[in-house]
Formats: structure tokens, C-alpha cells, sequence
């Protein structure tokens, strides 16, 4: 295809994708039946280096297709939900193979560019001398996994886009138990009595790094373990998608999708199916 395999689809994630694969749409006139459908397989690649090189559609090498057919394909496919089916069931499978760690979670927001604007999914970035940006809210569980994601502007408080983002927990949450418990770790940005309220609710334990107190002393507690950097890493790794580092997308489900398609990938390589 004439690009680094870096940026192309691995055969044994292309297997899992075509399983959930809407059928290609029927032409309304058979004795016109137009251009032959681009080819799935190198559409999904094409769509995988606009999220992996952060390119323009229209930017895409002649190799992997025509931008404006790419964008038609990954529009057909973000509206049958195929980004979020394919997380889905990359958390089935990390789950089957070594286990969703559900005991502990963690939530943490960052903020990006949004320099194409993205009607109330986009705000004044408060850290950025109030141009345009989004923020997102990821939850993940103990080793890093992404389970959940919320978008919002960039002057959404991080404490408001909690619950938002317990909410869009892809997956069924197993309910916690004195047997199971579920923690959740949050940093100072929590600080709210509105939180604890809410965590407890969603029947967490909370651990929320306090306003005013010496956190460098909790280190000497026995058996202390930081935690919460799972979910920093996590959004790391979502920052190696360069596509997500700047929002190009107008539209909130489109930036959504991308979101999601980076989320399985980091699931399925965690799972360990590729390199």
C-alpha cells in the first residue's frame, strides 16, 4: 500500500472488524450501478492513518484511496456504530483473556484545540487565552483500560463531565459488593461534596486528593499505592493518535468516533492480538 505498517491495520484486529461490519448499501437503480465500492479493507486503513498521522481527509496518500471517499465510508460507519461496537467488543475479549480489574478506577479530563469550532462540545480554553477547544473525560479501570468517554468544551468544569462520563461506560459495570468493592480515584479537581455524593451513589469508595492537604504524607501510610496515574497513561497513549491532539471534527459524534476507534485499539493491543 506503500505506508509504513505502523499506520495499516493488523490482520488479526481486521478479522475482528469484519465481524461487525454493516452490509455495503444496495443500489437504488440496478441498471446503474456506478463505481465498484472501494474495498473495506483498505477504507478502514485509510481511516486508521487520518487517526494515527492526525492528516486532513483530503490530505491522504493516493495509495490508501480518495479522501472524500474515505469520509463517506467513515461516515457510514459511524452512524451504524461501527467505532463503538468495535471497543465493545474489545472489552469482551480483554475480559475473557486476562480480566477487566474493576476494584480500582480512575477519571481524569484533558484538553485539546478546537480550532474549526463544534457548536456546545466546544468552549473557551481556559489555559489557552480563551481560544476554541474540548475537553474529554475518560474513565478507565486499574491497568489503564478506557471504559468510558465524555466530550464537552474546554470551559466544562471537570467535576460537571463526572457523571457524564459513569454514564457512558460502554459496557455493563459489575454491581460492587462488600466482597467486590469498587474504588474510585480522583484528583483535586474532584474536591466537591457534589462528588462524594455522586460516587457514592454509583457505589464507589472514593479517593479524592484533597484541597489544602499535604498529599506527600499519605506516601508513609503502609501499603499505599498510587493509583490514579493509570488514567494519565491511558491518556497518553490516546495522544499517540495525532488525530485527537487537535479537533478537527465540527461535529460531536464524529470526534466521538475517532475517540472510540482509538480506545479499541488501545483495548485490543493491551489484549495482546498485535504488537
Amino acid at each position: 500500500m506503500g505506508i509504513d505498517e505502523h499506520f495499516q491495520i493488523p490482520e488479526e484486529l481486521w478479522k475482528r472488524i469484519q465481524k461487525i461490519l454493516p452490509p455495503p448499501k444496495r443500489h437504488k437503480r440496478k441498471d446503474r450501478p456506478g463505481r465498484p465500492r472501494m474495498d473495506d479493507w483498505k477504507a478502514m486503513n485509510a481511516i486508521f492513518y487520518v487517526l494515527r498521522t492526525g492528516c486532513h481527509w483530503k490530505a491522504i496518500p493516493e495509495s490508501l484511496g480518495k479522501g472524500s471517499t474515505v469520509h463517506d465510508r467513515f461516515q457510514e460507519w459511524r452512524k451504524a456504530g461501527v467505532f463503538e461496537k468495535l471497543w465493545k467488543e474489545g472489552l469482551f475479549e480483554y475480559d475473557s483473556k486476562k480480566g477487566i480489574n474493576w476494584e480500582w478506577q480512575a477519571i481524569d479530563g484533558s484538553m485539546t484545540k478546537a480550532p474549526l469550532g463544534g457548536g456546545k462540545n466546544t468552549g473557551k480554553n481556559p489555559t489557552d487565552r480563551g481560544k476554541c477547544g474540548t475537553k474529554r473525560s475518560l474513565i478507565v479501570e486499574a491497568d489503564g483500560i478506557p471504559l468510558g468517554v465524555a466530550v464537552s468544551g474546554a470551559n466544562t468544569h471537570d467535576m460537571k463531565l463526572a457523571e457524564p462520563t459513569l454514564e457512558n461506560i460502554i459496557i455493563e459495570r459489575p454491581e460492587p459488593t462488600e466482597k467486590h468493592p469498587q474504588n474510585i480515584c480522583l484528583d483535586k479537581g474532584y474536591d466537591f461534596p457534589e462528588i462524594d455524593e455522586l460516587v457514592a451513589e454509583w457505589g464507589y469508595i472514593a479517593h479524592i486528593a484533597r484541597k489544602g492537604v499535604d498529599q506527600s504524607k499519605r506516601k508513609k501510610i503502609p501499603g499505599y499505592r498510587a493509583r490514579r496515574w493509570v488514567v494519565e497513561r491511558t491518556t497518553s497513549w490516546m495522544n499517540r493518535f495525532r488525530r485527537l491532539l487537535i479537533r478537527w471534527e465540527k461535529k460531536e459524534e464524529n470526534y466521538l468516533a475517532m475517540l472510540q476507534f482509538a480506545c479499541a485499539w488501545i483495548t485490543y493491543r493491551r489484549t495482546g492480538i498485535f504488537g
